[in-house]
């Protein structure tokens, strides 16, 4: 069963190790259930508690402080649409900034384009790297790519201090708690703005519209105060609370759909891709009439 106010994984009992449960809450009212096979890894780093478990429906999981970020049979939906559309938005992206992303997802696909020269990963929690590099090597193979450049840190300081500009920035980011809520302010998406080139893209996680109204509302307000152009986009995502989630898509020149770089799609090797392809691109600024109305 789930500890209800730690979102952690508990035998009910020691002798029916089939009946272990994970349940990521949401404000004790509702949450997804995942039935465990068992709890492979689990540490607690400088700056969260880090568990993998083996899920009967998704095979392996990463969960930090008790929520799911990524797992081996979910549709790798949401690095594919973190990564391919702002990435075919931008005519000619070659510097790009990855803040959090420590599973790797994000990395590995953003550098499925060759014309990519170099893309930093900024992690704060270098433990979350080294577990998934050990259970998800899919996942991570693009940090072993010689473009890939790492450094672990603060991604709120990195951003405040370097001199380094970039063609896209994606905020690759945990929940608005812990370690990344300072990410999700409005100071630090006016750094971010700060360090993109004049045609520059950045693009963020926005939560859920259902389960996270308030936050997406204030975070949208905020980001059309900076950027000239902002889009909201989602995706179907089955391990994430409501499996509906978003993405903002912020721009000073290039908008996501009028721009989109149908040749270089065609291009581009992205056949391993289970969920991305240029039909998603377009159809996912598509938006239900009540996020709609969030957003005004």
């Amino acid at each position: 069963m789930i500890d209800q106010k730690s979102n952690q994984i508990k035998e009910e009992s020691m002798d029916d190790l089939w009946n272990v449960w994970f349940t990521e809450l949401h404000e004790g009212k509702s949450g997804l259930t995942f039935k465990v096979n068992r709890l492979v890894e689990s540490l607690q780093s400088d700056f969260q508690r880090i568990d993998i478990i083996e899920t009967e429906e998704y095979g392996k999981a990463l969960v930090l402080y008790g929520s799911l970020m990524v797992a081996e049979g979910d549709t790798g939906a949401y690095n594919e649409m973190i990564s391919h559309v702002p990435l075919l938005a931008h005519p000619d992206p070659k510097e790009v900034l990855v803040i959090g992303g420590g599973d790797g997802g994000c990395v590995t696909n953003v550098l499925k384009h060759p014309g990519v020269k170099r893309c930093t990963i900024c992690e704060i929690d270098e433990k979350v790297i080294e577990v998934c590099r050990r259970h998800f090597p899919k996942l991570t193979s693009g940090l072993d790519d010689p473009r890939c450049r790492i450094k672990i840190g603060d991604g709120k300081k990195f951003i405040e201090t370097t001199d380094e500009t970039f063609d896209l920035i994606i905020l690759d980011l945990s929940d608005p708690i812990g370690p990344a809520a300072e990410l999700f302010q409005k100071s630090f998406h006016q750094s971010v703005f700060d360090r993109l080139n004049p045609d520059g893209i950045m693009v963020a996680q926005s939560e859920s519209p259902l389960f996270n109204p308030e936050t997406v509302k204030a975070m949208y307000g905020n980001l059309r105060d900076i950027f000239p152009i902002v889009e909201m986009y989602s995706c179907l995502m089955p391990i994430y609370p409501s499996s509906f989630w978003s993405f903002a898509f912020c721009s000073n020149k290039y908008h996501p759909l009028k721009d989109f770089q149908a040749d270089r799609y065609a291009q581009t090797d992205l056949s391993d891709c289970n969920y991305y392809n240029d039909e998603i691109h377009k159809g996912s600024f598509a938006l239900p009439q009540y996020v709609r109305e969030l957003l005004k």
